[in-house]
């Protein structure tokens, strides 16, 4: 067996400052829904408020992606942890002084929207270049699992303290960690990239559009994706805070985001024995459970069975996309890997910010429970329905090195 991906330095620095930096970034979408409640603010104006960050994440992403192939990676991370820190420290200054408002909300998710998607292409693709090819397996899983970790139990924390100290403290905590995280990310040492970087924006876009239509079942999932964040961003982000909170309190949606995420710690324990050959086969059966979330939101009478639902949700999405992360990095060229990702993100939450700014009107008029077993419907049949794909049910992993090659597989270069 090889060496686990924790006797890396460059990985140890790299799941470090991701983990810690999703502590205080768990907390911040709870600390924002109940802050634009607080304001006065209304289901179809939460849903802006999360709209406009969403926006312009997707608007940066494909930029994002573009930098992470031309520039060293761990600099794009870096910088941007280093200016969320600073927004983070001015949102949670305005609202701890009782000075916030919902443009205002609206106007610093724009920007922590443009800076995490400069960087988060990069940050994807970054796990294949500081293992070695025998480690990345486990190294995806060990990744993912701590990055989970690190959200259940931000989670469980943004509960109480939106509720004990308001939720201007929570993103102060979301702030410290960012500023952790940057010196995490500043001790990364790995090459540049070996790309040129002297064609033009879209030109390289193109390329890495070329290599995402090259493989059916990236561009099919990706398509999938684009629904499944189209209904369950404005579910997740918009009537989940007020369904559960007004039933249950605000506690009760922090535990919720907090079961969803031991969801995710769950599904990586497993994962990290359980190895199937056919990459995405089982993952998208695993994936459609992800509807038990939304349906015990609509159905449920009692707290546990919601909370059951996000655990489920969690465990499903977490083994899908654990095989997913490692498809991308066993297929894709690695001089293309960061645009490869940006379309990943672009596609998937293009229509994301749409789902959120419609989701209050359309409940409203369709009713919140009656919407909410759409989104379920919709999550859960479209998951299945890749199966229908022969690329998606044969794309198997790659053989691992034998082991007398092990001694002599270094870290790719970047």
């Amino acid at each position: 067996m090889p060496a686990s991906p924790l006797t890396s330095p460059d990985f140890r620095w790299l799941v470090s400052g991701i983990a810690v930096s999703g502590l205080g970034s768990a907390m911040t979408p709870v600390a924002l829904a109940f802050a634009v409640l607080d304001l006065g603010g209304s289901a179809s104006q939460l849903g802006l408020v999360i709209a406009a960050f969403a926006l312009a994440d997707v608007v940066t992403t494909l930029y994002g992606g573009v930098l992470g192939d031309r520039l060293p990676r761990q600099f794009l991370m870096q910088g941007s942890a280093a200016a969320t820190c600073v927004s983070q420290a001015i949102c949670a200054t305005v609202l701890v002084t009782d000075h916030g408002s919902i443009l205002f909300l609206a106007l610093i998710g724009v920007v922590n929207g443009c800076l995490g998607a400069l960087a988060q292409p990069a940050s994807n693709s970054m796990t294949r270049f500081t293992v070695t090819e025998a480690q990345l397996p486990r190294a995806v899983v060990v990744r993912s699992l701590a990055s989970q970790t690190s959200y259940a139990i931000g989670f469980a924390l943004a509960g109480i303290v939106v509720a004990t100290a308001g939720p201007g403290w929570a993103i102060a905590v979301d702030a410290l960690t960012y500023a952790a995280a940057a010196g995490c990310f500043a001790m990364i040492r790995v090459a540049a990239p070996t790309t040129a970087g002297g064609e033009r924006l879209l030109a390289e876009l193109a390329d890495g559009a070329r290599e995402v239509l090259r493989h059916t079942w990236l561009w099919l999932l990706i398509g999938q994706a684009l629904l499944y964040h189209l209904c369950f961003g404005g579910a997740q982000g918009v009537l989940g805070p007020i369904v559960v909170g007004d039933t249950w309190g605000e506690e009760a949606w922090g535990g919720a985001m907090a079961a969803l995420m031991a969801g995710f710690v769950i599904g990586g324990l497993v994962a990290l024995r359980w190895r199937p050959r056919h990459l995405l086969r089982s993952g998208v059966v695993l994936l459609s459970l992800t509807a038990a979330f939304p349906l015990a939101m609509a159905l449920a009478d009692q707290l546990w069975l919601v909370l059951a639902g996000a655990a489920v949700h969690g465990i499903g999405l977490q083994l899908f996309s654990v095989s997913w992360d490692l498809a991308i990095q066993e297929n894709v060229a690695e001089d293309k890997l960061s645009r490869v990702y940006a379309f990943d993100l672009v596609g998937s939450f293009v229509c994301r910010p749409l789902g959120l700014a419609l989701t209050g009107p359309v409940a409203a008029v369709v009713g919140t429970d009656r919407w909410l077993l759409v989104v379920a419907a919709v999550m859960g049949l479209s998951s299945l329905a890749a199966l229908a794909a022969p690329s998606v049910r044969g794309l198997t992993r790659r053989p691992a090195p034998a082991p007398a090659d092990l001694a002599s597989v270094a870290p790719t270069p970047q």
